[in-house]
């Protein structure tokens, strides 16, 4: 069974982001950038349906600029097999990325595709759901756990009132939550051996896919600065400033 995890190129998650001058977005400029962090984990996992016997075969794959190879290289030193880019200079966003993955799909014919819930840039959470959509496959959502059964998938999801467990027909889509499983980390030896694994470069048009926008993004803003805070001199004046200034207490 093939694994097909796709991947994000995003500014790594220790850097602190700074908006660009004219609010048109955030300045990338020597800025350290890395995989999503929800996207670790779905190459973790499907790492470790690969080492139970599981899965045969485990492909990274991002939809991005040449840059991405460089995360792609990541996935394969952290045991990927292989890696597909599918390259494109134009932002792409949740629908268009799901599109060329839906033909990329129709080419691999994974038993199971994983995703990240989200990325940390744009925080959509969409394009799982959307590529299940566009292709049909049933889908696990958030999942804390997942376990492949009697050839349909278990996976347990966490939502808002607990956790929710559902059982799934293969091939089936994935989007993975924090608590899935802790990603390892990348050895030298892993790293030198990535350079020799396979990567695949191909554009949209040989997938047969356009990379349109279906939104524009009118400016980006910076959260406000924290106010600083005060002191009280007593109980009863913490109790009143937050009753009547704050607020949060009738």
């Amino acid at each position: 069974m093939k694994v097909l995890v796709p991947v994000k190129r995003v500014v790594d998650a220790n850097v602190k982001v700074r908006v660009k001058p004219d609010r048109s977005g955030i300045d990338l400029n020597n800025v350290k950038m890395a995989v999503n962090p929800f996207c670790e984990i779905a190459i973790e996992e499907a790492i470790r349906l690969k080492e139970a016997g599981v899965a045969t075969e485990v492909i990274a794959v991002a939809v991005g600029s040449s840059a991405c190879s460089e995360q792609l290289r990541t996935c394969l030193a952290l045991g990927a097999d292989r890696a597909v880019l599918i390259e494109t200079d134009d932002q792409a966003q949740p629908l268009a990325i799901a599109k060329a993955l839906k033909a990329l799909q129709q080419k691999e014919q994974a038993g199971l595709v994983i995703f990240g819930k989200q990325s940390i840039d744009g925080d959509n959470s969409q394009t799982g759901q959307m590529f299940a959509e566009l292709t049909g496959m049933p889908q696990g959502t958030f999942a804390s756990k997942v376990s492949i059964e009697d050839g349909k998938c278990k996976v347990i999801r966490e939502v808002d009132g607990g956790l929710q467990t559902v059982l799934i027909n293969m091939p089936a889509v994935i989007t993975t939550d924090l608590r899935l499983n802790e990603p390892r980390y990348a050895s030298l030896p892993n790293i030198m051996k990535a350079k020799k694994k396979p990567l695949d470069v191909m554009s949209p048009a040989d997938l047969g896919v356009e990379i349109n926008k279906t939104f524009e993004v009118l400016s980006v803003e910076p959260p406000e600065g924290r106010k600083a805070g005060i002191k009280v001199a007593s109980v009863a004046e913490l109790v009143d400033k937050l009753k009547n200034e704050a607020k949060v207490i009738s």
